[in-house]
C-alpha cells in the first residue's frame, strides 16, 4: 500500500526568507525552543510571526476526514497541535467527530482556540496518556522531529501503539545539499532531520506503518536566500 500521502497539499506555499532569519539565528533559535510566545507570536525570525487561525486547516480537515475515512464519533489526535486549529477544524468538518490535541507548550495551549481548548492537554508524544489501538487515526505535523533521534523513535512507536497502521507524520527533510543548506539555515526547533530515505529506514527499525510526508525547502520564488 502507498504510504506517501500529502495531506497539506492544499495549503498556500509561503515565502521563506532565508537571510533575514540567519542573521541572529542563535538567539532566535534559543527562544524558539522554549516553544512560548516568541515562536508563536514573535517575529518571523523567531518562529510563527503570529500564529492566528484564519480557516485554512478547514480544507485539510476535509481531506484527512476523506482519506482515513471518518465518521461521527470516530477519535483522532493532533500531535503537536500548538493553538488547536486543526482539531478545531476537524470538529467543525465532521460534526461528532471526537478530535483531541496534545502540546508541550503551555503558552500556546492557554492561547488556543475557544472551540478547541476543552479537548486539548499538556503532553508528550514520546509517551501519550492513551491505552492501546485507542485512535482511528494521528496525526503529527512538523512535530516529532523536533526531538532528538531516539525520542523520534518512541514516538513513532507510541503513534503505531494507539492507532495501528494509520498514523500520518511529516517531517523535515532533504534530497540535496543544496536543500540541507537551505534547511540549517532556515530551521529553529528541529533536532533530527534526514533524507526521505534516511526517515524511511527509521520508520522500519521503529516499527511505523503509517502515512507519511516530507516538508522540504526547494530553492525557488518560495525561498528568499
Amino acid at each position: 500500500m502507498e504510504r506517501e500521502f500529502n495531506l497539506l497539499g492544499s495549503l498556500p506555499r509561503c515565502v521563506r526568507d532565508v537571510a533575514a532569519r540567519r542573521a541572529g539565528k542563535e538567539e532566535s533559535r534559543k527562544a524558539a525552543l522554549e516553544f512560548g510566545k516568541e515562536y508563536f507570536d514573535g517575529t518571523r525570525e523567531q518562529g510563527y510571526g503570529g500564529y492566528n487561525y484564519d480557516g485554512r486547516w478547514l480544507t485539510v480537515a476535509r481531506r484527512a476526514i476523506a482519506h482515513w475515512g471518518l465518521k461521527p464519533n470516530d477519535r483522532v489526535l493532533d500531535i503537536g497541535c500548538a493553538k488547536g486549529f486543526f482539531v478545531r477544524d476537524l470538529r467543525a468538518a465532521l460534526p461528532g467527530l471526537d478530535a483531541f490535541g496534545i502540546d508541550i507548550s503551555d503558552y500556546a495551549l492557554k492561547s488556543a482556540h475557544p472551540e478547541a481548548k476543552p479537548y486539548v492537554l499538556n503532553a508528550s508524544c514520546e509517551n501519550l496518556p492513551f491505552p492501546d489501538n485507542s485512535f482511528d487515526a494521528v496525526f503529527a505535523i512538523n512535530t516529532i522531529h523536533n526531538l532528538e533521534r531516539k525520542a523520534c523513535l518512541q514516538s513513532l512507536r507510541e503513534i503505531e501503539r494507539v492507532c495501528p497502521n494509520r498514523g500520518f507524520v511529516q517531517m523535515d527533510a532533504y534530497r540535496t545539499e543544496r536543500e540541507r543548506e537551505i534547511f540549517l539555515d532556515w530551521m529553529l526547533t528541529a533536532r533530527t532531520f534526514d533524507t526521505p530515505c534516511g526517515w524511511r529506514n527509521m520508520f522500519d527499525v521503529a516499527g511505523y506503518k503509517g502515512y507519511y510526508w516530507w516538508t522540504i525547502l526547494e530553492h525557488d520564488d518560495s525561498v528568499l536566500t
